[in-house]
């Protein structure tokens, strides 16, 4: 079986390549003539078209499209599109950050036409063209062995880092689990270490904190080891806004919590502080500071200006992952975008973005 991609940004790019490099035939398609141009030169076929990448991919109904493109409307047209093209017994797989309710739908709605699904919830970020993709999978079996040659590639090791969750969804949903996690450990650490920051009778050394952590205590992990990477190499955050972005998982996890009648407090309260993050102006603060002076007669604040930012663009794809690195981050490269630009750069795309003014 021949694979296409579609998406060769910062994660497709980097997956075809290792495809490749694992023996593995593959067939790109991205929209972005450089990054169709950067896989060619690693070794695989590129595609100008979708027309092109089709009949590239052989014979119908033996054929494999993996859609890496940002979640919402980009990955519902796309699946739309090779709907029309497919035939009874081809495979779709979506390895993005897509809700998992969209996955069963969509799977549902290809499944009338004798299409298979295949969600594979894929983490590892920029380090897996190295390391290898962490893959949570969802659909049948059949499909999902049929897939197992490029899955045991992509994956750290053909037998650890990648299984079968179960039918159509259920890679998404672990996947979306496994990304709120990921925002109540960032959070936990940023907490902790804004704590020991703030101690200066101490004189903290927080690289030497971070290294000790690192080696034997139970909260080490690779996030504490990109964390004292950065410390270790006196990254400036100071230039940096405490603007995060959150791409869906944590409040899509929170609403499936609510739902279930699970308490997941650390996510929420991790998730609800990126929402916070988002905002240029809490309207709550602003009223909380209106009814101080209300009632006690205090002093208040007024704004002098809301703040401004800009955008340092994403890692481009075939870029060693070091140049994401706290201290790489190049804020002279800070650019103005588009909304529209801005959301995908950040990731945003899957849900309504924050604003703070009910928007």
């Amino acid at each position: 079986m021949r694979l296409g991609m579609i998406g060769l940004g910062k994660m497709g790019g980097n997956m075809v390549l290792r495809l490749v490099r694992g023996g593995q035939e593959v067939v790109g398609y991205d929209r972005n003539e450089e990054n169709v141009a950067l896989i060619e030169a690693g070794g695989a076929r590129g595609a100008r078209t979708m027309d092109e990448l089709m009949a590239a991919l052989g014979e119908p109904g033996e054929r494999a499209v993996w859609v890496m493109v940002p979640a919402g409307d980009i990955t519902q047209s796309v699946i739309d599109d090779l709907a029309e093209r497919l035939a009874p017994g081809d495979i779709v797989v979506d390895g993005g950050n897509s809700n998992f309710k969209d996955t069963m739908r969509r799977a549902e709605a290809l499944a009338e036409k004798g299409i298979e699904m295949v969600d594979v919830g894929t983490s590892g970020g920029i380090w897996g063209l190295k390391e290898g993709y962490a893959m949570m999978v969802g659909g049948s079996e059949g499909a999902v062995e049929r897939l197992r040659p490029f899955l045991e590639v992509l994956a750290p090791a053909p037998d650890r880092g990648w299984g079968r969750m179960g039918p159509s969804g259920s890679g998404h949903y672990v996947k979306m689990v496994h990304n709120g996690i990921e925002y109540g450990m960032m959070q936990a650490y940023a907490e902790g270490f804004e704590l020991l920051h703030a101690r200066k009778d101490y004189g903290l050394d927080l690289a030497q904190i971070a290294e000790l952590w690192r080696h034997g205590s139970v909260i080490r992990s690779w996030l504490l080891d990109l964390t004292a990477e950065a410390l270790a190499n006196e990254a400036d955050f100071s230039q940096l806004s405490d603007y995060v972005a959150d791409s869906g998982e944590g409040r899509w996890t929170v609403i499936d919590s609510i739902e279930l009648g699970i308490p997941t407090p650390v996510i929420t309260l991790a998730t609800q502080m990126r929402f916070r993050s988002q905002q240029e102006v809490s309207y709550a603060g602003q009223m909380l500071s209106a009814m101080r002076r209300a009632f006690g007669g205090h002093a208040v604040k007024v704004l002098e200006s809301t703040r401004q930012e800009s955008v340092v663009p994403e890692v481009e794809p075939g870029e060693h992952p070091a140049v994401a690195a706290p201290q790489n981050i190049d804020v002279g490269a800070a650019q103005s975008q588009s909304s529209g630009e801005e959301a995908q750069q950040l990731g945003e795309t899957g849900q309504t973005r924050v604003t703070g003014d009910g928007a």
